[in-house]
């Protein structure tokens, strides 16, 4: 079956619109929309530029906005699309660098200033093993541990598109992940920097982060986060430390 694609073309340094160029690809029933843009690149124009990784949606690089939906391209299957013409775009709300690819400088930075790692005061096993985590807990943090940081979450949030200061919720799920690890003791120091005026009280529910290729509630952690907050206002909730807070540039 053949597939059209309508893909911008777009270089940071010399255009100053996108132009769109249409690409006719022989797909069948496992064709991905990562394995199509692989055969545009090597058999049509190599000049097409996009991030790809593990090609199995583990590493989050191929996020792009696909017939107008944020989505992993090596997860989602063409047919599924139930289209003959696929619309492949950069994901919004990010600078455009080249085509496909986006710049994620402050995506990232956001996601430095969350603490993103175990601090703990809980002393290690005499015998040098891991900290242990019931199942229960575990699963607590389970989804939230599963974000590869596509940034189809973040693109997807309109206060994000009007506020480059606000965390987003990619970063905000990252603060929600290690705020409810039983084996975390930052949880504090992470609920002030969440608290601030550029965290989850600048979250207007749209919960169109939600929609995310891992099926992570983002908007369900941010509101549990706000939670978290009130309850640790009036001295509720676990015992905590307190740690030094990580800044960075966004």
């Amino acid at each position: 079956m053949k597939v059209t694609f309508r893909v911008p073309r777009f270089d940071a340094a010399t255009d100053f619109t996108a132009k769109y160029q249409v690409y006719h690809v022989e797909v069948n029933q496992f064709t991905t929309i990562l394995d199509a843009l692989n055969i545009i690149k090597d058999e049509q124009d190599s000049s097409l530029t996009f991030r790809r990784g593990s090609q199995s949606g583990i590493d989050g690089s191929c996020g792009m906005m696909i017939n107008g939906r944020n989505r992993l391209a090596s997860t989602t299957r063409v047919l599924s699309l139930n289209s003959t013409e696929i619309a492949v775009g950069p994901l919004p709300g990010f600078p455009v660098i080249r085509d496909l690819v986006v710049d994620f400088d402050s995506f990232f930075a956001k996601d430095a200033v969350m603490l993103p790692y175990l601090v703990t005061d809980i002393a290690k096993p005499a015998d040098g093993k891991e900290r242990l985590q019931s199942p229960k807990d575990a699963n607590r943090i389970a989804l939230a541990a599963s974000c590869n940081q596509c940034g189809c979450c973040t693109s997807a949030c309109p206060v994000h598109w009007s506020n480059g200061e606000y965390y987003g919720p990619s970063a905000l799920t990252r603060a929600y992940r290690f705020v409810e690890d039983s084996r975390d003791t930052a949880i504090k120091a992470r609920l002030d920097i969440v608290g601030s005026e550029t965290g989850v009280w600048r979250c207007h529910t749209v919960f169109n982060c939600s929609e995310c290729p891992k099926s992570i509630p983002n908007g369900e952690n941010i509101q549990a986060l706000k939670r978290k907050i009130m309850l640790n206002k009036i001295g509720l909730g676990r015992i905590e430390v307190k740690v030094a807070r990580t800044e960075a540039t966004v």
